[in-house]
């Protein structure tokens, strides 16, 4: 089967987009990590396939690089809204749109060629009720608790953006370069005690609006941005008093501008990236 896609990216987190707004494209796990896999395939953190939903509007599956199915992804959601937006499938702002994690609303810009920049996403309220997230902690939230691991033990809040989330935080005159994301991250990821598996954000406050984030992303490994992440250390910092409500998050391929609003849901704001077209066999 031969299919033609576009290859985005949102600050380097990158994704196949296939279109099946006619319905009836079956893709397998086995095709996704196919697609997905960085030496013999088109190379991506994962594949988003452009459905309709049951009311005929418009929803984003996603799937891992991996080939599990995933939540939401946000800067796959900015991609997803430049992909409508510049095949004029939508042509004013906000758009909304469907993901399993639930429903969002966007507003977008253009640049001098029409075509759009900036993406502006209402990321939702996040969850922090342990059985919502899920996550198997006592108490009305995890907030700095112990994580004891065969690599140690870790102090993690764990927040949910519609997928789950656990932020461990570095010391202030630690190295971000130097955490521990590719050795302690799968280990969070897969502890039992996140029975979904979890993202895992290694953080550093470096002023009180500004966050240095690297992300162990589940079913991927570490990216070069994670939406959801940025939103969720955020949220995470809020409660430790560590930033203000509105900060820069500081990924290895750039910069978000998060805000946790004063009606409770959490807003995402940056770029969105066409890089090509093509077509693959599967």
């Amino acid at each position: 089967m031969r299919i033609e896609f576009t290859k985005m990216h949102g600050l380097g987190n990158d994704f196949v987009f296939v279109d099946d707004l006619a319905g009836g494209l079956a893709l397998s796990p086995e095709d996704v990590r196919a697609i997905c896999a960085r030496h013999t395939g088109v190379g991506a953190d994962g594949l988003i396939s452009v459905r309709r939903d049951d009311s005929g509007g418009f929803y984003m599956h996603y799937f891992n690089g991996d080939g599990s199915l995933a939540e939401t992804c946000g800067n796959g959601a900015r991609c997803f809204v430049k992909y409508l937006a510049d095949r004029g499938h939508i042509e004013t702002s906000p758009a909304v749109f469907g993901t399993l994690g639930g429903r969002r609303e966007a507003e977008f810009s253009r640049g001098g060629d029409g075509r759009v920049e900036s993406v502006r996403v209402d990321m939702g309220q996040p969850v922090l009720a342990p059985v919502d997230i899920p996550a198997d902690f006592e108490g009305d939230m995890v907030y700095d608790c112990p994580l004891d691991t065969e690599l140690g033990t870790f102090r993690v809040t764990a927040v949910s953006m519609g997928n789950p989330h656990a932020v461990v935080w570095l010391d202030d005159d630690a190295s971000i370069e130097d955490a521990p994301v590719t050795s302690v991250g799968p280990v969070i990821e897969s502890d039992p005690r996140f029975p979904a598996k979890t993202n895992v954000e290694f953080a550093q406050r470096l002023s009180a609006d500004r966050i240095a984030l690297r992300v162990w992303e589940r079913g991927v490994g570490e990216t070069l941005a994670c939406g959801t992440g940025a939103c969720a250390t955020l949220v995470a910092s809020v409660l430790g008093c560590r930033t203000s409500r509105r900060a820069t998050i500081v990924l290895p391929g750039g910069e978000l501008d998060v805000e946790w609003g004063q009606d409770e849901h959490v807003y995402m704001t940056g770029p969105a990236t066409e890089s090509f077209t093509g077509v693959v066999e599967v």
